[in-house]
């Protein structure tokens, strides 16, 4: 990106005052997510309150308020799972375009890239939409929506344990742990660029959790101790020494459980 010479010091990074800005940023996007799911998760569970999205897990067809509603909530939901893991890469992206702006070469705001992330997680939450939509007609999810099936519960634990053992899985995983790869091969100038970046950097990340994602179907989509273990597991997975390890021994570990709820 930029030579750096014995008699040429290497280009400012982001300044403290600008790092503390988009971290601030970032915890308050992820706070009012959790705090939206957590008045959800709370109106859900008052004494008779079967309406909104308790609704949607009833086997009768959606209409378009609660499709609208459902997707609204894996939507956020995803943002407040998934950028806190993100921001190591959002932080490299800012500090490319600082040095670019102390060389006078154009650049763009943050969010330019955080939008296209964030979108390919609303293409995930509009998947993960239809696919709730269908167990709830056939009857397979509980008002706090997981799984009644103990087969399907397992099955999905073992198809996330073995996708975690995949080369695919470790691939995925691999980008995502390594902000500056990332950004040194898959620059793109301009804005539809920067877009297209987080949008790629989001389907990475896809790539490496959507299985977990398919999980929450199990322990309950408003099941926010459940949903933030996952969460958690994936920050871990993608920013903490030892990252591919851990993946490999959750994977093992979803597959013994996997067949214990099986048998």
């Amino acid at each position: 990106m930029t030579e750096v010479t014995a008699d040429r010091p290497p280009p400012p990074g982001l300044r403290p005052r600008e790092r503390l800005t988009i971290l601030a940023a970032l915890a308050a996007v992820t706070g009012l997510s959790w705090l939206y799911l957590y008045l959800l998760a709370a109106e859900m569970a008052a004494p008779g309150a079967m309406a909104g999205l308790a609704l949607a897990a009833e086997p009768k067809p959606w209409t378009a308020a609660e499709l609208v509603l459902m997707f609204v909530m894996w939507w956020v939901m995803m943002v407040g799972m998934m950028v806190p893991s993100a921001a190591p890469m959002i932080l490299t992206f800012a500090t490319i375009n600082r040095r670019k702006r102390e060389r006078g070469q154009d650049h763009l705001p943050t969010a330019v890239f955080t939008a296209g992330y964030l979108l390919a997680w609303g293409a995930f939450s509009l998947l993960a939409t239809l696919i709730q939509w269908g167990l709830a007609t056939a009857a397979l999810l509980s008002p706090m929506m997981e799984t009644t099936s103990p087969m399907l519960g397992g099955g999905l634990f073992i198809a996330a344990g073995i996708y975690q053992l995949t080369p695919l899985k470790h691939a995925c995983l691999k980008h995502c742990r390594s902000p500056l790869d990332f950004v040194l091969n898959h620059w793109r100038e301009g804005a539809l660029g920067a877009l297209r970046m987080g949008a790629g950097h989001g389907l990475y990340c896809l790539g490496c959790c959507w299985f977990l994602m398919a999980l929450l179907f199990v322990g309950g989509v408003m099941n926010l101790v459940w949903v933030a273990a996952i969460a958690a597991f994936v920050f871990i997975e993608k920013l903490f020494v030892g990252g591919r390890w851990t993946a490999s021994f959750a994977g093992g570990a979803m597959l013994a459980f996997g067949a214990y709820l099986i048998v």
